[in-house]
């Protein structure tokens, strides 16, 4: 899985970072432990949840 940078996850649709998410997510849980596959669909994750979190409404 190519690594999703924040500045890419601001660029997409919640609907598309919800489906990334899940992307990422299955990526990350079939990667071998210490591989850099693994290391970047958790960064990605990391990105991705960002995002979505920055996109809550406050009140």
């Amino acid at each position: 899985m190519k690594l999703v940078s924040r500045f890419e996850a601001a660029s997409r649709s919640t609907a598309e970072l919800h489906g990334l998410l899940t992307e990422a997510f299955n990526v990350f849980a079939a990667a071998p432990r210490g591989s850099n596959e693994r290391r970047d669909a958790l960064l990605s994750m990391r990105n991705i949840e960002d995002e979505l979190a920055a996109r809550v409404p406050k009140f």
